[in-house]
């Protein structure tokens, strides 16, 4: 574990109540607590519950089953011994055995289980999921392997599937399409559906329709950008359009995962997101 890693875990734990809920994780132990439970004993409304248990989530030191329509929460034990840990390895120059206690939380003999990073879900929106959200959702799924997960959806899915240049244009430079398919919002907000940390809607307006209720914890933004549907110039004058739109894309995208995410608060990175839609701030970064 490196110093950040570290830094990250421990400012997560830096409150009374997130503080307070890992030792009522603890104390349920591997079986973990509806999310249901953990609100009732602790006393704390669900919206707020699911702010802390994201924080603690997003620094691996809880995680989430799916159980019918509720989610289970339990400790990572290994990820929380690897925290402390990082200081126990220090123990009088190295030799933790002659700390007494401390010693029992370090083994030399076998390597610490790593904190693996957070994984993020994004989905991007737009009417007709057929050109700028499957743009964005081919980008992230490239640049943010291994660290985000990405999707895209609609509020009126094309027919037709995303547009045949587009897919064109990714194929082109590299990209897997063989996914990418045009679809609704509605697959994300079922109970089934995988919650979403980040919503980008990426037009002006979605046909009109408020956008569905994504939870407490998700962190939206609006990236709007011009329709390639709606764009009737020559061959050449739409090639143009979509080579600036997937650089723009490209451009946010590329700012957007350099991000701390592990120092960040909620609204810190709310107010980069949002930053991101001004062409000037994409220009400078």
């Amino acid at each position: 574990m490196d110093t950040e890693q570290a830094a990250a875990g421990f400012m997560a734990l830096g409150q009374p109540t997130r503080l307070d809920l890992m030792r009522t994780l603890l104390a349920a132990g591997p079986s973990g607590l509806a999310a249901g439970d953990i609100a009732g004993r602790l006393g704390v409304a669900p919206s707020t519950l699911s702010f802390h248990l994201k924080a603690l989530e997003q620094v691996g030191l809880v995680a989430a089953t799916r159980h019918g329509r509720s989610l289970v929460y339990a400790p990572r034990i290994a990820a929380l011994r690897a925290l402390v840990a990082f200081l126990a390895e220090a123990c009088c120059g190295g030799a933790p055995d002659r700390c007494g206690d401390l010693a029992r939380l370090f083994d030399p003999s076998r390597e610490i289980t790593r904190m693996q990073p957070p994984v993020f879900n994004v989905l991007f929106l737009c009417t007709r999921n057929a050109a700028r959200s499957i743009m964005a959702e081919a980008i992230l799924a490239r640049i943010g392997a291994g660290r985000f997960r990405a999707f895209s959806a609609g509020s009126e899915p094309s027919a037709e599937g995303p547009l045949p240049e587009v897919l064109q244009q990714l194929k082109a430079l590299g990209h897997d399409v063989s996914t990418l398919r045009s679809k609704s919002w509605q697959e994300f907000t079922g109970p089934e559906a995988p919650r979403m940390d980040f919503v980008v809607a990426l037009c002006d307006t979605l046909a009109g329709q408020a956008c569905p209720d994504f939870g407490d914890t998700t962190i939206t933004a609006a990236w709007p950008l011009p329709d390639p549907a709606k764009f009737s110039g020559s061959p050449p004058e739409r090639a143009t359009l979509l080579n600036e739109l997937y650089a723009a894309l490209h451009r946010r995208l590329d700012i957007f995962t350099s991000l701390p995410f592990g120092t960040l608060d909620r609204m810190a990175l709310k107010a980069r997101l949002d930053e991101l839609a001004q062409p000037g701030a994409v220009a400078r970064a």
